[in-house]
């Protein structure tokens, strides 16, 4: 399906993946467009590719960055629990303006980073609001390749970021229930793998999602369990019947670099199991081969 000349949209390209995607689709030799707010910013980190403006709620500003491009990559969203709860309307509408852009531009492919999580259960908002977007691209744009990721583990990961921050600056944490959820984490550079391959993967269904993540089953608990021995810490770990992830969200704002605003849907999204059901993403992309969380962390912490 690719071809060497084909033209790549990397939308929020100055956002942590999507810098990281465009650094790797740059080296293997891609066409890349990069498109967010400050298209200066971009230039000056990426000389010589060509930059756009691109706001997803500004109809206006779309069509320059759609044209002539064969598959955009799709890394907009709301994390902010700040921005108040319209959050998931202003999504579903940048969502929609972009798809029916980029259907009316030729497109032929949207590669869009979703939340992991089953949506006949109870998921949070955000992670509803994630999967939401998907829907929306696929019903208003082109074919949509949806990769449904849980927690990111790299150094410019908010959610890892404040797990070691715990790690460093607590002696004792209170672990609710939450911290015994099951989630299926995901290194950074499995998530860019990912991303690269969805570009170009042979498909004939127009929506088709692809759950990730490491081997591994685990809990936010061993991960700070682990964590912790990797660091040489030994953090008390202190159990408590009720404390909701707004309430724990309060506490990591006081006690990690990660804003409450932006704590509280990593928290809720760590409280909703988030674990991998499908077999799809090995028989897609049988060529990638997701680390474990001991790789996956050792990296992390030696690019931070």
């Amino acid at each position: 399906m690719a071809v060497a000349d084909d033209l790549i949209l990397v939308t929020g390209a100055s956002g942590a993946v999507g810098g990281r995607l465009t650094d790797r689709l740059l080296a293997a030799g891609r066409r890349v467009r990069v498109a967010g707010r400050r298209p200066a910013a971009l230039t000056e980190r990426w000389p010589g590719v060509d930059a756009v403006t691109l706001d997803v709620l500004r109809a206006d500003t779309i069509p320059e960055g759609v044209a002539g491009v064969r598959a955009a990559v799709y890394l907009v969203h709301s994390m902010e629990a700040g921005v108040g709860h319209e959050f998931h309307m202003r999504d579903a509408e940048g969502a929609r303006t972009l798809a029916r852009a980029a259907r009316e531009a030729g497109v032929e492919r949207i590669v869009y980073l979703s939340g992991l999580g089953d949506e006949r259960g109870s998921l949070s908002e955000h992670l509803w609001s994630r999967q939401e977007v998907g829907r929306i691209l696929a019903a208003e744009g082109p074919q949509v390749i949806e990769l449904r990721a849980a927690m990111v583990i790299a150094a410019d990961s908010a959610s890892f970021r404040m797990l070691t921050d715990f790690i460093h600056r607590l002696p004792a944490m209170v672990l609710p229930k939450w911290a015994d959820t099951p989630t299926q984490p995901i290194s950074g550079d499995d998530v860019l793998a990912y991303l690269e391959a969805a570009l170009d993967v042979a498909s004939d269904e127009h929506h088709t999602i692809v759950e990730i993540g490491m081997p591994e089953v685990m809990t936010y608990r061993s991960m700070l369990e682990r964590t912790s021995r990797r660091l040489g810490r030994s953090p008390v770990l202190i159990d408590v019947p009720v404390l909701t992830p707004k309430l724990s969200s309060y506490w990591a704002g006081l006690t990690t670099s990660v804003s409450p605003s932006l704590a509280q849907p990593l928290i809720e999204g760590l409280a909703t199991p988030t674990v991998v059901r499908s077999e799809l993403a090995r028989e897609l992309f049988p060529a990638i081969d997701p680390m474990g969380f001991d790789d996956a962390m050792e990296r992390a912490l030696a690019e931070g």
